[in-house]
């Protein structure tokens, strides 16, 4: 064989080798899960990335389970990702596990956002612009001593629960009145278009909460109220055993004017899997830098099987 050809054929031997180690996922990686817990954000991106995944040749599935349960569930290998780790709002929802090393921060996903109490903007104009203000007894009794969250378990309704069982804290005696996202935003709503008086638990990026004329509340202190960063969190030793997946879960970035805009579509009754779909088409920048050293699960090209689902 001439030397032409050896050095062809060694070429082409590292290629397949270097192809074949970037999809060398375990078997036990094919299933792909990923943590539901009810928010608009989270059917967004995993929609996103549900569909990115099982073009690549993996089967996704979706659980729906609260924060807690999706915590013990990563401990328990019974998830392997979840894209919502808000922080620093879930620091003791996160810190046990993370210690222990159950769980494991992969990246950020989202920066810019923002969580807490909020009131409309007639209020904060009529003097309510702090947490100290709720002390007030008349505010407390135009409030109805009554303070709106989501559902039961997450963590802003937690940090507000704590804040009320501490004897000093200046909302002290208040009741939380827990719900869900739509129960929250559709009492908010028809408090604000008669001009009444409410708090409750407010967070961006979010479409109806973004166009809403709301102040957050000052003086939450070290509570995890306040700026945030979203972290993808995984089981742990998920992104070793699973390489190719696992890069990328690690390059997901997402932002504030996508998440809001996906949000608002699905928040007025699109399927999310067809807004995901929609965005993914429009945006191919995005997903190739989603899929920079990442091939399907046979060792293919990503990029072109995404494409071709996208396009399907």
């Amino acid at each position: 064989m001439s030397r032409t050809r050896v050095v062809a054929a060694a070429l082409a031997l590292v290629a397949a080798l270097a192809t074949s180690a970037a999809a060398a996922d375990a078997e036990s990686c094919k299933k792909v899960r990923l943590s539901d817990v009810g928010w608009t954000d989270l059917q967004a991106t995993n929609a996103m990335s549900s569909i990115i995944v099982q073009a690549l040749g993996y089967e996704p599935q979706t659980l729906q389970v609260s924060v807690p349960v999706t915590m013990a569930s990563l401990k328990n290998n019974d998830i392997d990702v979840f894209l919502d780790n808000w922080m620093p709002s879930m620091t003791n929802d996160v810190k046990d596990y993370l210690a222990e090393g159950t769980i494991e921060q992969i990246n950020v996903n989202l920066t810019g956002a923002g969580y807490g109490m909020v009131v409309p903007n007639y209020m904060a104009d009529a003097g309510i612009k702090g947490l100290a203000d709720l002390a007030k007894p008349e505010v407390k009794e135009k409030l109805g001593g009554k303070i709106y969250g989501i559902e039961a378990g997450n963590d802003g309704n937690r940090i507000i629960l704590d804040m009320i069982k501490k004897p000093n804290s200046p909302i002290a005696g208040y009741e939380l009145v827990e719900s869900s996202e739509a129960g929250m935003l559709t009492q908010a709503e028809s408090a604000m278009k008669n001009n009444q008086w409410i708090v409750f638990l407010g967070w961006t990026p979010h479409p109806v909460m973004g166009s809403m004329k709301i102040t957050y509340l000052e003086g939450m202190g070290d509570s995890g109220f306040g700026s945030a960063t979203v972290y993808t969190i995984t089981r742990k030793g998920y992104v070793r055993e699973c390489p190719n997946v696992g890069t990328f879960f690690k390059n997901l970035k997402f932002n504030l004017a996508m998440e809001s805009g996906m949000m608002d579509t699905i928040l007025k009754g699109g399927d999310a899997n067809d807004v995901a779909k929609s965005w993914l088409k429009k945006n191919p920048d995005s997903v190739a830098t989603w899929l920079k050293g990442v091939t399907t699960t046979s060792g293919g090209d990503a990029t072109a099987a995404v494409n071709a689902a996208l396009n399907n």
